[in-house]
């Protein structure tokens, strides 16, 4: 019986190419997509899940509100692992990370930069299940300048040979400590959200030993007892804050931790679990670009849709072709064939198509996925053999969806009553549909405006994405981005910065030229600043504090809304201070702020209490992401090294390139000549959304082409069937105009049906992803319109090209073949 319905399934297949052709492609690239997107969605939700420990670990986190400035941070105090493990038993193990900035190691006669180098606490590895190629993972991290290196880095600058006991010697700031290695890590798995090559014992790390709980640097991890709510340590942890942090407010500020609070202000700490840290971030200083959850349910929606997509065609294709089997299922049940048997029979027709699609989706999927991971930025793999499970997924994934594509049309092809059927040829047909086709010709409408619907609302989403980059890229910033080179690693030229910085001024394609490692967009430093204004009784802000030269804002084409600048003619410059716009309305000043002073206090002695006293404000300016209003920002005038910025005035830099980079090496500095232009820094803060735009385009293309593909299959179906009209037509004088716009209105109402429903969709969905922008563009009526003359447009297309091919026929050769 199975190879019977084989045969069968076979000979319909063959018997019927285009049908066949369209159904088979629809479903391959429905199916193709649903595998790639699969891919990337498991790829993100199994972040950090491959730890022993990962269902107890949780993250500590520091956020706080001063004066309606809301603060999240990733990293906490030095203090906050060793206090929480002592005072809550439910805590059976607390590690810690710092960023330890890069190391600049030598190998052969060239001076390398490393990057991924992080202090962490002795316990590290207990905590965390990052095996050990060699080494004791309970000693590894114990003594001073000892440090574990990654499996990569070991063969990298040790080879074959074993590196345990041997040292590196970095040079440059790195303290000129020589660490030994006592210690070989296999490479961190690309789904954690934890990226390092080199980690140095904490127990060398003076910062480390920090007793104030106002500096806040470190990132903290917690192992919690099994079964235990993290929540329920997260209610204990207010009595934290008001126990070691209020002390030193009252110290700092004059006053009791709870007025302090009274007056607005709140500062505390939050617990994140480990396996939400990688989706469910939205804090400054993380650890590595952070995935939005959002955009996981996103792509996960357009797999379902594209695999809906393809599935309908596949229905309406079927059951539009019913006039052709109807006669062969009558025929059959009066031969005493039982329904059960025909819904087999078709049901196997539709597993022959979908597994034909299968592996053509297969195949789709294997060419296309080096060019998908180029797009999102992954490193995704599709290995069969790699992979156990993924072989019966991909088989119980096709059987899914050919009992899905199928069961519709094999129930109602089944269920043709075979006296209707066979009391005459034409007898169940009318103007190209069945009797009983209203019913069907309603569901297989409202088939194509899903379709077209789904399909809408993709090219609005993709408009959109695009639309809020373009705004991105032309917003007034507050700053000139452009043409301006930074060159970092400057402060290992030592007393020979300003020397540098005075050569490039000379050089007469450079206009201006600063020293500051503080930057608006790219890797910067930053510095917190908790501050108050005039007075202990005035406004609490914490901000954050430029150390710039007097040259910062000149060379980043910065605009003073009032006062002036730094300059060289004023002693008292160095206890002056230039504050954003949003800082002196925080203070109250407005635009009366010069004058004014600000106090940074005395947080435990760890630093001395500092009043400023206000000479400028500049207007302000984005030093985060868009995604982010526009904090309190303070400029103080400080020997800031590290990072050298030059505007320049030539389009062609390669020869000033070759110039400085001459003057560089001039200097016999130990690190290479690096740098970078602050413009494609900007452009890197927005990867994700530009990499998210182009997705989105690729798979609206996807379904608009796959919707066109049933499209198609109805109009030729629909030619087929009105073939005698369209002669008579002919014959009685209808032109090829309004023959095409008899044949292709009803599809088109179809079409601006679907549009008037998915537009209130769509614009509800991308109003909510806008919603993570602080600064962003509003939803313009002129584009759904433009989205819609799109869908219309394509549709027309589709649809005029088979309505103009019948139109065109020979009326002598339609109505013979009727």
């Amino acid at each position: 019986m199975l190879t019977n319905y084989i045969k069968i399934a076979w000979r319909n297949l063959i018997r019927n190419k285009t049908f066949s052709a369209i159904n088979i492609l629809g479903l391959a690239l429905g199916m193709a997509t649903c595998l790639l997107i699969g891919l990337y969605v498991f790829h993100e939700l199994s972040y950090d899940r491959f730890h022993e420990k990962a269902d107890r670990i949780v993250r500590v986190t520091f956020r706080a509100s001063m004066n309606g400035n809301k603060i999240n941070e990733a990293n906490v105090m030095p203090l906050t692992a060793q206090t929480l493990r002592r005072d809550y038993p439910d805590v059976l193990d607390a590690t810690r990370l710092r960023v330890a900035g890069e190391l600049m190691l030598t190998k052969g006669n060239n001076l390398v930069r490393e990057n991924a180098v992080a202090f962490a606490d002795s316990n590290f590895f207990d905590v965390f299940s990052f095996p050990l190629v060699k080494g004791n993972p309970k000693t590894a991290l114990q003594q001073p300048n000892t440090v574990v290196i990654s499996d990569k880095m070991a063969r990298k600058y040790f080879g074959e040979t074993s590196p345990i006991g041997k040292t590196l010697t970095p040079k440059g700031s790195f303290g000129g400590s020589v660490l030994n290695v006592t210690g070989v890590m296999a490479d961190f798995p690309a789904s954690s959200h934890l990226h390092y090559d080199f980690l140095v014992a904490m127990a060398g790390l003076d910062d480390a030993k920090a007793t104030s709980w106002m500096q806040s640097e470190f990132y903290t991890y917690l192992v919690l007892s099994p079964g235990y709510d993290y929540r329920k340590l997260e209610a204990k942890l207010p009595q934290v804050v008001q126990k070691y942090m209020g002390p030193e407010i009252q110290q700092a500020f004059g006053m009791p931790f709870a007025k302090f609070r009274e007056a607005g202000n709140d500062l505390g700490l939050r617990l994140q679990p480990l396996t939400d840290i990688h989706l469910h971030s939205n804090f400054a200083y993380d650890l590595s670009p952070s995935g939005d959850i959002r955009y996981v349910y996103g792509f996960g929606a357009i797999a379902l849709f594209m695999l809906l997509i393809a599935t309908f065609n596949f229905m309406n294709l079927s059951t539009a072709g019913a006039t052709k089997r109807a006669g062969e299922v009558g025929i059959r049940k009066v031969m005493g064939s039982v329904r059960s048997a025909l819904i087999g029979q078709f049901l196997m027709e539709s597993l022959l198509l979908t597994g034909i699609a299968l592996l053509l989706a297969v195949g789709l999927v294997w060419l296309a996925l080096p060019a998908f991971n180029e797009l999102t930025g992954n490193s995704l793999t599709f290995n069969l053999w790699a992979t156990p499970l993924l072989l019966p997924g991909l088989v119980l994934f096709g059987l899914v969806v050919g009992v899905l594509a199928g069961s519709y049309p094999a129930f109602f092809l089944s269920s043709f009553k075979p006296i209707a059927v066979l009391k005459g040829g034409t007898a169940f047909r009318g103007a190209g549909r069945l009797t009983w086709g209203r019913q069907r010709v309603s569901l297989r409408s409202t088939l194509v405006v899903v379709q077209f619907g789904l399909s809408f609302i993709l090219i609005m989403g993709t408009a959109v994405v695009w639309q809020q980059l373009n705004f991105i890229r032309h917003a007034k910033l507050g700053y000139d981005k452009e043409r301006v080179l930074v060159i970092r690693e400057t402060g290992r030229l030592g007393k020979n910065e300003p020397v540098f910085r005075e050569q490039l001024l000379r050089n007469s394609h450079v206009i201006d030229a600063s020293i500051s490692g503080y930057l608006p967009a790219g890797p910067s430093y930053n510095n917190n600043f908790l501050v108050y204004g005039d007075n202990k009784d005035g406004q609490y802000i914490k901000g954050i504090r430029y150390d710039v030269d007097e040259r910062y804002m000149p060379t980043l084409g910065m605009t003073l809304a009032a006062g002036r600048n730094f300059s060289p003619t004023f002693g008292t410059d160095s206890s002056g201070i230039i504050l954003n716009e949003t800082a002196a309305r925080q203070f109250g000043w407005g635009d009366k702020a010069i004058g004014h002073t600000i106090t940074r206090p005395d947080f435990g002695g760890s630093k001395p209490t500092r009043t400023y006293r206000v000479i400028g404000v500049v207007q302000d300016f984005h030093f985060k992401s868009l995604h982010e209003r526009i904090a309190p920002l303070m400029m103080t005038l400080g020997n800031n090294s590290g990072t050298i910025l030059a505007k320049v005035k030539t389009r062609d830099v390669e020869d000033l390139l070759k110039t400085i980079e001459k003057q560089w090496t001039a200097f016999a500095v130990d690190a290479p000549f690096a740098y970078s232009f602050l413009s494609d820094d900007f452009n890197a803060i927005y990867r994700a959304e530009q990499q998210t735009g182009w997705v989105l385009g690729l798979f609206a293309g996807l379904t608009i082409f796959v919707s066109c593909l049933g499209l198609f299959g109805l109009a030729i179906f629909t030619a087929e069937q009105r073939t005698k009209e369209i002669g008579v037509r002919k014959v009685l004088g209808a032109s090829v105009g309004s023959i095409v716009t008899l044949l292709s209105k009803d599809f088109l109402k179809l079409v601006l049906i679907a549009i008037i429903i998915a537009s209130p969709i769509a614009w509800y969905a991308m109003n909510k992803w806008l919603q993570d922008f602080a600064y962003k563009i509003d939803i313009a009526w002129w584009v759904f319109a433009l989205a819609g003359l799109l869908a219309v447009g394509i549709a027309l297309l589709t649809v005029s090209f088979q309505s103009i091919r019948a139109a065109l026929m020979n009326p002598v050769k339609s109505l013979r073949s009727e």
